[in-house]
């Protein structure tokens, strides 16, 4: 992974999920991390195999939310995110802060700050 791929995934997965397309959205990590996946929520436990918690992700908020980003920063194998995840028809937003971490080649691991309240 590069800078322009890392950026092109982080784009692609967020445009998948605003558009309902789940395949590419699961299709979009299995691309950006073909040797594993470990998801952590901070502050609510370790990280963990990242598969199921994305089929999570989508079964539980797939349909209510639609993701604004506004702000990407790649520095190098890395990318930090502040993503606001919009509940559909309505005026709530969660802020998140996401970091993704690409330095093990052909995996991913990701860091989901949100902010709460």
């Amino acid at each position: 992974m590069d800078a322009s791929s890392i950026q092109a995934f982080l784009h692609a997965q967020v445009q998948a999920w605003n558009a309902g397309d789940k395949e590419g959205f699961l299709g979009a990590y299995r691309q950006a991390a073909p040797e594993g996946l470990l998801i952590e929520y901070v502050g609510r436990g370790p990280a963990g195999n990242g598969w199921p918690v994305l089929e999570g992700m989508w079964a539980q908020q797939g349909a209510k939310i639609e993701i604004e980003e506004v702000l990407l920063v790649v520095n190098g194998l890395e990318a930090a995110c502040h993503n606001r995840n919009k509940l559909r028809d309505t005026t709530i937003a969660i802020e998140t802060i996401e970091l993704y971490d690409f330095r093990t080649p052909g995996r991913l691991a990701v860091r989901y700050f949100i902010k709460q309240g």
